[in-house]
């Protein structure tokens, strides 16, 4: 696998660093490095032996002096964990990061048309490119938002959305994710914590900044103010300090340097939103909110819910507050409306996918349905409305009983699900123990849009820290890197 001369740091670091036919991140071929990957093992020859794992443990007690956790619910041992770091950086060149931010921009662009269309005029619709029933039976589709206008027609203002590379090395679109997406602060946290672990390397490379995002953010946010209001006050609403993404809530809102509110700290007037203050109410303008749509208004969703503000609705309504992102965008990212957005594109933008779908079953069909419960132990089976990794199948490493209980849930309700190959998507090296091994990632890039649209030049990448896992959310014992995005 090494070439004939090697260091004794490849030697020893790399003699577990197997090759399959998932595409690898630092490798092209049995000892041969990606170009762009040969100064970061030179660096790491350079080091004392077991340096580091002494950085990667200088990188967590960072992490854990930060409070950089996340929540994973249902689990007897705690739910409160610091987020698994791995401080091997994944390296993306110049030119494919050119493709990404074309293909990205192409999609939330095109996502965005499509929810004004369907919330308006409904041409897609009645030209049978979308079926009807795929959007009305979507759990997040919200008639109330029939009809209404949209400040600046932006109804995804942030998106972060999740890419694979195949075994070839063309990166594809795994998921969208329109409602509320999360992960921003671990990526601009890995990169403070990268910076600080591995300053020279950082330096030898080229790498594009992200530490510009929350000011993007603010500007998009700013951007998207009701009319009349040249200095609007900002808040970000968060569910509280249970919620799984508090952390990042409290991160970005310190950043941005707008307040952290929950429900019970606004109430309505007059179709107005006021916060509550020390000093008494005060006005509120936008809303970046990290509150779904279900809990968000008492007086309009979930009357039992105790997280949002009773009388929101109304006052988005009435043009007096502008939320981020809108009402209704969830229907955007159901996964079985996923299978359409390539016809989406092709709809309102006449162009084709820059960057393609994963082939996906939509089981409502009879014929693909009796095909995915006749090949359950070789696709992956996903319900499309979770997230985090939950309410999924991955057939070739699920048991009988697992695929004969999907078998009865996809014959009772086909409409909540999807089916996709399995993929072996692309590894990366990652730091195990003393040992550099290769682990299965994503990619989550993070987009804005409002005035103009602006993707980040990196995003978060997520690791499937287990061995022969597929499964990289945090919940389900994955982990995150940075992400270098080389300017040249």
């Amino acid at each position: 696998m090494l070439p004939a001369q090697t260091t004794q740091f490849e030697r020893t670091a790399l003699k577990n660093y197997l090759l399959d036919h998932a595409y690898d991140e630092m490798f092209s071929g049995p000892g041969e490095l990606h170009p762009h990957y040969e100064p970061l093992l030179e660096h790491f020859s350079s080091l004392p032996p077991d340096e580091l794992r002494r950085r990667k443990q200088a990188a967590d007690l960072s992490f854990l002096n930060q409070g950089i956790t996340f929540t994973v619910y249902g689990r007897d041992e705690g739910t409160e964990r610091i987020f698994p770091y791995d401080p091997i950086p994944r390296i993306i060149t110049a030119s494919e990061w050119a493709t990404v931010e074309r293909g990205l921009t192409q999609r939330i662009t095109a996502l965005n048309l499509f929810l004004k269309d369907i919330y308006n005029e409904g041409r897609i619709l009645k030209d049978g490119v979308v079926p009807r029933e795929i959007v009305y039976s979507c759990k997040h589709f919200r008639r109330q938002m029939v009809g209404l206008q949209v400040p600046r027609n932006v109804y995804v203002a942030v998106c972060g959305t999740d890419l694979i590379r195949m075994e070839d090395g063309e990166f594809v679109v795994l998921e969208d994710n329109l409602r509320v997406p999360s992960g921003v602060s671990y990526m601009l946290t890995n990169r403070r914590v990268m910076k600080r672990i591995f300053p020279q390397l950082f330096r030898s490379y080229n790498v594009r900044p992200i530490e510009q995002y929350t000011q993007l953010l603010l500007g998009t946010l700013r951007s998207l103010a009701p009319e009349g209001r040249p200095e609007p006050n900002i808040v970000l609403l968060s569910p509280g300090v249970f919620n799984s993404a508090y952390f990042e809530h409290a991160y970005l809102a310190r950043q941005m340097g707008i307040e952290l509110v929950e429900g019970r700290d606004l109430v309505t007037h007059n179709n107005i939103i006021y916060m509550r203050t020390t000093s008494g109410l005060r006005r509120v303008d936008v809303i970046y909110r990290r509150v779904d749509d279900d809990f968000i208004d008492p007086m309009a969703f979930r009357s039992d819910s105790i997280l949002g503000v009773a009388g929101l609705f109304n006052a988005y309504r009435a043009g007096n507050v502008t939320l981020a992102n809108a009402f209704g965008t969830g229907v955007a990212d159901d996964k079985a409306l996923y299978a359409y957005v390539p016809d989406i594109i092709h709809y309102y933008l006449s162009e084709d996918p820059i960057l393609p779908n994963v082939k996906t079953f939509l089981l409502t069909d009879p014929k693909s349905r009796q095909h995915v419960l006749q090949n359950l132990d070789k696709l992956v089976v996903k319900a499309v409305g979770e997230s985090g990794g939950y309410g999924m199948l991955i057939g070739p490493q699920s048991t009988a009983a697992e695929r004969e209980d999907f078998a009865r849930r996809i014959q009772s309700d086909p409409r909540n699900y999807i089916a996709q190959p399995t993929i072996s998507f692309s590894r990366a090296p990652c730091l195990i123990g003393n040992e550099l091994e290769p682990r299965h990632v994503d990619l989550r890039p993070y987009i804005l849009y409002g005035e103009k649209i602006n993707v980040v030049p990196g995003g978060l990448t997520r690791v499937a820290l287990k061995q022969g896992s597929l499964v990289v959310n945090s919940s389900q014992g994955g982990g995150s890197k940075d992400t270098w995005v080389l300017s040249q």
